[in-house]
């Protein structure tokens, strides 16, 4: 047989041993890494995130080969949910577009942007409304309730503050929902030196790190499941805020760091200078 083919014996031999190449070999290695890490981000990295943890893991090698991997594999990132496209809306009642899509403040606790959506159970609806700090993008505060009320609004910021502890004036930034125009969280606002801004009537782009956060959040807690109870769905939500999204979630926005990482640095630089 190897004359017929022209191959050496001792090659052959070598071969039949070791019938994979060093690189197939190395490949299958990292194939078990990719998707590791792309189970640990619910299937929303692409190859340039999941070759960014890689290599913070020691790994050696190329976007480009970590891409070529992914798709041989079939292993999508999933894609993001469409946005309307919508220009005009009217102002809020009873607060302006103060912020007016200023999106990246230079400092911690300057501002935040909140907003609520819900979870499917067979119990019900859960509501989940969120406080985001624009600085780092990292969720501040966070509460989870089965009504959508002026409560839940009010918890989810409470926690930013108690949690925050902000010195100065913070701007608070929301939809026109009728949570957040509540007396009792106006009256919360004031008492705690926060100031309300509003969305125009219509205009999810003026509260675009709100909906951007929550789209992440459909495709990885959400992905069109229905969770048999409320405590099943919390515990979920609490993971993939508190361990993942806060402490391992990258962000274009930070530099490919996650929220936690990218206060860490911040603060870190501010001793040193």
């Amino acid at each position: 047989m190897c004359r017929v083919l022209k191959l050496n014996r001792s090659g052959f031999y070598a071969w039949l041993k070791k019938p994979l190449s060093d690189r197939a070999i190395e490949d299958a290695r990292l194939l078990k890494r990719i998707k590791a890490f792309f189970i640990a981000s619910g299937g929303t990295y692409g190859s340039p995130w999941i070759h960014k943890d890689l290599r913070e893991a020691g790994e050696k090698c190329s976007v480009h080969r970590v891409a070529k991997i992914m798709r041989l594999n079939k292993l999508r990132a999933q894609i993001g949910y469409k946005r309307r496209h919508i220009k005009g809306g009217k102002p809020g009642r009873v607060a302006d577009n103060v912020l007016e899509r200023q999106f990246n403040p230079k400092a911690p606790n300057t501002s935040w942007v909140s907003d609520i959506t819900y979870v499917r159970t067979y119990e019900g609806f859960l509501y989940v409304a969120t406080v985001i700090d624009l600085f780092s993008r990292r969720v501040v505060g966070w509460s989870m309730d089965k009504n959508m009320d002026k409560h839940l609004v009010i918890r989810a910021l409470l926690m930013a503050v108690y949690q925050r502890r902000p010195k100065e004036k913070v701007l608070v930034h929301s939809d026109q929902g009728s949570q957040y125009g509540s007396s009792d969280y106006l009256a919360f606002m004031k008492e705690h030196n926060l100031i309300p801004s509003m969305s125009r009537r219509g205009n999810c782009h003026d509260n675009a790190v709100a909906e951007s956060f929550f789209a992440t959040f459909k495709k990885r807690v959400i992905r069109k499941k229905i969770y048999p109870n409320r405590n099943e769905a919390k515990t979920e939500i609490f993971n993939f805020i508190e361990m993942f999204y806060n402490p391992k979630k990258r962000h274009s926005h930070t530099g490919g760091v996650s929220p936690a990482n990218f206060e860490k640095a911040y603060f870190e630089n501010l001793q040193t200078v």
